[in-house]
């Protein structure tokens, strides 16, 4: 059996036999096991497709190495899929939350979920397989689901705890600052400037519901023909939390547009090109008030803390990178995108 960086499969499948025999299919027992490898879509928790039981399914664990204490919590991502099971967003069907620090599968907590059909659209090859109506339609249904998450009341899902609303936004800038500070290997000037600059406008928050925290095309799993595609499932829920709404607009929006970032295209790659039938992010926010009922407010300090989000983000892989605890290709331009990602935040503030 090939090693699987992070995880060990004969663990992972005696406990599954043990745990779950219901996933686990009878060659489980006689020297047949799991098969797990690493799957592209996520650049922090490492994610692993793993066949061989009833179903396909995902795990989720943390990054190896060098971890920022509360960036990567694989129990809110179990929670909140759990808790969103009942609404219309599409989510994955949660199977197990475990607490393995220490332990011979993956020395980390971790959580299995069952893989949704479909895939996710992360390059501009991919658009060929579907007609710009499709990819057109596909964009607006994304952001419906978006604004359909927001009108979700976090106490009726069992989620009126999950966070903190009053003063989110100044406790998000204390945080990211903590994350930037946790990951300093370098001098980065104008993502102090950034921060700084952020600190000393933060808006009023008009209303609350659950944030995402990540909210992209690439977090979605795309099903169906050419024609009609449609939206399978939201992934990657760690950020997860109650706050002001209007942040997953602003980091939708510079995902949306991040190949116009000088190095962007190259170091976080994105399907999105207008040319291929996507609507410009104007006509994404005018369907997101209209699918919620509501008038946006200018979106400028939204749309510069995204960027001051994902640098810090980035600062940190960059930091995991040069300390050898990544695993996959591509983490050795991340750290080249922090600053372009910065002046970009300053622009737009």
């Amino acid at each position: 059996m090939p090693e699987v960086p992070g995880l060990d499969v004969m663990a992972l499948t005696a406990w599954l036999a043990t745990t779950h025999p219901e996933l686990a299919p009878a060659q489980l027992t006689t020297g047949d096991g799991l098969r797990a490898e690493v799957i592209a879509g996520g650049r922090s928790n490492l994610t692993y497709a793993i066949d061989g039981a009833t179903i396909p399914l995902i795990l989720r664990r943390p990054p190896l190495g060098h971890v920022l204490s509360s960036a990567h919590d694989m129990g809110r991502e179990h929670r909140v899929i759990s808790a969103l099971a009942s609404t219309p967003i599409p989510v994955p069907v949660a199977v197990d939350l475990v607490d393995d620090t220490g332990g011979a599968i993956t020395g980390s907590p971790f959580f299995l979920m069952a893989r949704a059909p479909g895939r996710v659209l992360a390059s501009l090859t991919q658009n060929a397989d579907y007609s710009p109506n499709g990819l057109h339609a596909l964009s607006l249904e994304l952001v419906r689901h978006l604004a359909d998450l927001h009108a979700v009341d976090p106490a009726e899902v069992g989620l009126g705890d999950f966070g903190r609303p009053d003063g989110y936004l100044a406790r998000q800038l204390t945080t990211w600052r903590r994350q930037l500070d946790a990951s300093r290997s370098r001098a980065t000037p104008d993502l102090d400037r950034l921060q700084e600059a952020l600190a000393g406008g933060v808006p009023e928050t008009a209303r609350t519901g659950i944030v995402h925290g990540d909210y992209r095309l690439d977090n979605a799993l795309v099903d169906g023909p050419r024609e009609h595609p449609h939206i399978s499932a939201i992934l990657d829920w760690e950020m997860a939390t109650l706050g002001d709404p209007l942040v997953d607009l602003g980091i939708f929006a510079l995902y949306w547009d991040i190949a116009d970032l000088p190095g962007g295209a190259g170091a976080v790659p994105s399907a999105v090109d207008p040319s291929a039938g996507y609507p410009g992010f104007d006509e994404l926010a005018d369907a997101y008030a209209a699918h919620a009922g509501i008038t946006l407010p200018n979106l400028n300090w939204y749309r510069a803390f995204a960027a001051y989000k994902l640098a810090v983000i980035l600062e940190g892989i960059h930091y995991r990178f040069r300390a050898g605890d990544t695993v996959g290709e591509g983490f050795e331009r991340m750290g080249g995108l922090v600053e372009p990602l910065a002046r970009k935040g300053l622009q737009v503030h």
